[in-house]
């Protein structure tokens, strides 16, 4: 079999940011250092933190005030209510916040101080939503997509999550513009996610089967896995190597794989190893890297 890795499977710029601040603090102190909430959406990587001293809360009414000294944003940011809290309590704070998250937070609290009816393309149970709701509003109106949009006149602007397809985003602005007698749109959506999109395509459209690594939680990875499918070639997520399965490669001649981008290299490697081993002697273990 031949294995195709695509050229951006694995960590984006901010997932791999935030990956290392953790893991610097963790070389630094062995101890008091907590992130709040999973610093990514990979339970794997929470656990090698989790295993060098770097433990996760959920809550920051959770972090116990006598064993801790360093309190790390988790890269899909937090609520600016939590983020004040955290400013006066006396714990040095980290922010490894994804600068593209980050900036929506700042649109959205720039719409909302110009005057404009906030709107959010995005999952309202999403981390990074939740945190850029909390810079939107009171009244912030938050969609999956154009069918839960309710038409609005007056001035409405509109932010992205950043892991949404940018179909989606220009599907919700052709309704929104129907109506709104001024409509301003910030294209929050990260670069990465519609790169990492079309390359799925391509490699999808030359190959017999794709696998899609990543966090079963990892929404950017779950939408890798969707839009996989729906191109018509056999997708199968996997979260670890030991999810796969010898009967998936019955009759594949060619796999492509690519993965979330919260997923390290190394859970990458596992895979393409397994898929060598079921292979017997085909291929060193190097796979073909890019589409």
């Amino acid at each position: 079999m031949k294995v195709i890795i695509a050229k951006r499977a694995g960590f984006c710029f901010g997932v791999k940011r935030a990956v290392d601040i953790a893991f610097e603090e963790a070389k630094k102190k062995k101890i008091g250092v907590v992130t709040l909430g999973p610093i990514i959406h990979n339970p794997q990587v929470v656990g090698q933190l989790d295993h060098n001293g770097v433990k996760t809360v959920e809550d920051i009414n959770h972090i116990n005030k006598h064993e801790t000294e360093t309190v790390i944003i988790r890269t899909h940011g937090i609520p600016i209510d939590d983020m004040k809290e955290l400013d006066s309590s006396g714990f040095e704070v980290i922010d490894a916040t994804c600068p593209f998250v980050k900036k929506a937070q700042q649109y959205a609290k720039l719409l909302k101080d110009e005057g404009y009816k906030v709107v959010i393309l995005g999952d309202r149970e999403h981390p990074e939503v939740k945190g850029i709701m909390s810079y939107a509003g009171d009244d912030v109106l938050v969609v999956k997509g154009v069918e839960d949009y309710r038409p609005m006149r007056g001035r409405v602007g509109i932010i992205v999550q950043t892991t949404k397809q940018v179909s989606v985003l220009k599907d919700l602005v052709s309704v929104a513009v129907e109506h709104a007698l001024e409509l301003k749109v910030y294209n929050t959506i990260c670069n990465s996610t519609a790169l990492r999109l079309k390359e799925t395509e391509q490699l999808a459209a030359k190959v017999d089967m794709m696998l899609i690594v990543g966090g079963k939680n990892s929404a950017n990875t779950t939408r890798l896995a969707s839009f996989s499918a729906s191109l018509g070639v056999p997708t199968h997520h996997v979260e670890t190597c030991d999810e796969i399965q010898e009967a998936w490669f019955d009759g594949m001649e060619t796999i492509g794989i690519t993965a979330g981008a919260s997923t390290p290299d190394w859970i990458i490697d596992q895979v393409e190893k397994r898929i060598f081993d079921i292979g017997g002697s085909v291929g060193d273990g190097t796979g073909e890297r890019g589409t």
